[in-house]
């Protein structure tokens, strides 16, 4: 039990920290063809691609490869295993110190908010050496497009940029329609943190994904936490509108490991029509909160448990399809 309470509190800890650094990043932003400025302020001029790139965050890994780079990828983060060419890369973690990233000598290291916030010796040591860092993190649709694009500018990319983001949105369409037709849409509650019952902010990648599958959130007026995708709501609200949450979904992740059965046993929850009728989900984090095509993976996978009758095979094939990238995508059905 103490080890239980132990680990939520870390967990907890974790998310304050995540949420902290979120509400200090500054905006990402496009200034020029050739220069941008990330979320930690800096101003970057792309007069050539970069070619020996280290990824320390799995988003970026995976749209790396997504925008047909391979070779220019020199190195990943810890525990990559998407997309499977990441497998064949160094792994490196920010917790190593500075010595084996320089030993490999990228010209790019590729960070989140969270990590250039927590580890600024390692950054400072790395811009010193002359390596360039990038730190970019998206929150929603919008600023995912302008993310994809500023990768697009890194690596001389932008047209694959493009394409990703004009597929992105035909399948987005596409699932859209799905449930167009759909007169009573399903009401959701979509957790992002047990503990506290918090959900998502309604324009963070979670709340789009639900949005796309045909679902309806419950938890609308949830008051979105300064800075962050994550949106306070509590039990109290949530029991008042038990009648309206006929599925509860629970995004899994390092921050969030409630299984189904932990959920359903939680005291008060039995009155949920979800908890009643069994429906109560859990999602994997990497295909609704990366701002990655996975998201239409994502959309399937949560559509499937709205609408089973609706997001069949045959779907996930035509979402895949949109999900497919030229000359990287793996199959990872």
């Amino acid at each position: 039990m103490k080890i239980k309470t132990t680990f939520t509190i870390f967990c907890v800890f974790l998310a304050l920290i995540y949420s902290g650094c979120q509400a200090l990043a500054s905006e990402m932003k496009i200034l020029d063809q050739q220069t941008i400025q990330d979320q930690g302020g800096r101003t970057i001029q792309v007069d050539e691609p970069f070619e020996r790139i280290i990824s320390l965050y799995g988003a970026h890994t995976e749209n790396l490869f997504s925008l047909g780079l391979n070779q220019e990828v020199i190195g990943v983060g810890m525990n990559e295993c998407y997309p499977p060419q990441a497998l064949e890369r160094p792994s490196f973690s920010y917790q190593e110190g500075p010595e084996k990233i320089l030993a490999h000598r990228p010209d790019l290291v590729l960070v989140r908010p969270m990590i250039d916030w927590a580890y600024p010796r390692l950054m400072d040591t790395l811009e010193r050496s002359g390596i360039t860092i990038v730190s970019l993190q998206p929150g929603s649709k919008d600023e995912m497009f302008k993310y994809w694009k500023i990768l697009g500018i890194l690596t001389g990319k932008e047209e694959q940029a493009l394409q990703m983001q004009e597929n992105f949105k035909a399948g987005l369409e596409y699932a859209r329609s799905l449930t167009a037709h759909v007169e009573d849409k399903k009401g959701v509650f979509f957790e992002s943190i047990h503990e506290q019952l918090k959900t998502f902010s309604p324009d963070s990648m979670p709340m789009l994904v639900l949005e796309a599958a045909g679902g309806e959130n419950a938890a609308l007026d949830a008051r979105q936490v300064r800075g962050t995708n994550i949106a306070d709501f509590g039990q109290e609200k949530l029991l008042s509108r038990a009648d309206k949450v006929q599925v509860y979904l629970s995004q899994q992740g390092p921050m969030n490991q409630a299984s189904p059965e932990n959920i359903k046993k939680r005291p008060g929850l039995h009155l949920l029509k979800a908890v009643q009728q069994n429906r109560v989900y859990a999602i994997d984090e990497v295909l609704v909160s990366r701002p990655t095509m996975r998201l239409l993976q994502g959309i399937y996978v949560v559509g499937e448990h709205l609408y089973p009758d609706i997001f069949h095979e045959d779907t996930r094939e035509k979402l895949d399809n949109y999900r497919k990238m030229q000359g990287s995508e793996s199959e990872d059905s």
